[in-house]
């Protein structure tokens, strides 16, 4: 019994009561990105935009975005939460509400915001809830948190075009949360291009396998 009410409480969001106070100054992390040598904190070029997804494993997830051509850089952190400037055990201990997520800095020229879903989508399962393979809680749940309405409407026309592809092969339905883009706390520095320092390292991510169909752009 201990163990289940462990994992319910690890699959529920956490009430503003519940939340661990955080802190007002932000945590430390690295300056710029391993692999690139970027600035991960800006300034970026003019004409470059922002995403910001939630696919399970914070690792695993990055890779999939530093690697697509015409992204700027990537960072990972934590967003979707209460609690200001989380550490990386706070937001593990299912007290802040926040989620994993990868922040994406890309040229729209040289890659499309809907590419970039398509990714999103095929890198993970996003069916599983408050999970994600073997790993459980509120951390690692799907979500796709979007900075103007026209990355709403893409990201919501992405989601139900992949939900019709799913569910022909089976699949249940899908608990992809869009949210307006909430604060970003940037995680610890050895978080950062975690999979380019340490190769051979824990992924975590598993697709369905189902391609995501293609959308019309938003205007």
């Amino acid at each position: 019994m201990f163990g289940l009410d462990r994992l319910l409480k690890k699959t529920a969001m956490p009430s503003a009561e519940e939340a661990l106070p955080g802190r007002a100054e932000p945590i430390a992390t690295a300056e710029t990105h391993f692999v690139s040598g970027r600035a991960l904190k800006g300034p970026y070029p003019q004409g470059m935009q922002m995403a910001l997804f939630g696919l399970g494993c914070f690792w695993g997830a990055e890779r999939v975005f530093w690697q697509s051509e015409g992204v700027w850089v990537t960072a990972v952190g934590y967003a979707g939460g209460t609690t200001p400037n989380p550490t990386y055990r706070e937001v593990c201990s299912g007290r802040t509400g926040h989620n994993e997520v990868v922040l994406v800095v890309f040229d729209p020229d040289k890659v499309s915001y809907n590419e970039l879903l398509s990714r999103f989508f095929e890198a993970h399962d996003p069916t599983q809830g408050m999970r994600q393979g073997n790993d459980v809680g509120t951390q690692y749940r799907s979500g796709i948190y979007v900075f103007d309405a026209a990355q709403r409407r893409q990201a919501e026309a992405a989601r139900q075009a992949y939900q019709e592809a799913l569910r022909e092969k089976g699949y249940a339905a899908i608990t992809t949360e869009i949210v307006d883009a909430p604060s970003f706390y940037f995680a610890e520095d050895y978080h950062q291009q975690y999979l380019a320092k340490n190769p051979g390292g824990y992924c975590g991510l598993g697709g369905t396998g189902v391609a995501c169909p293609a959308v019309p752009e938003a205007a």
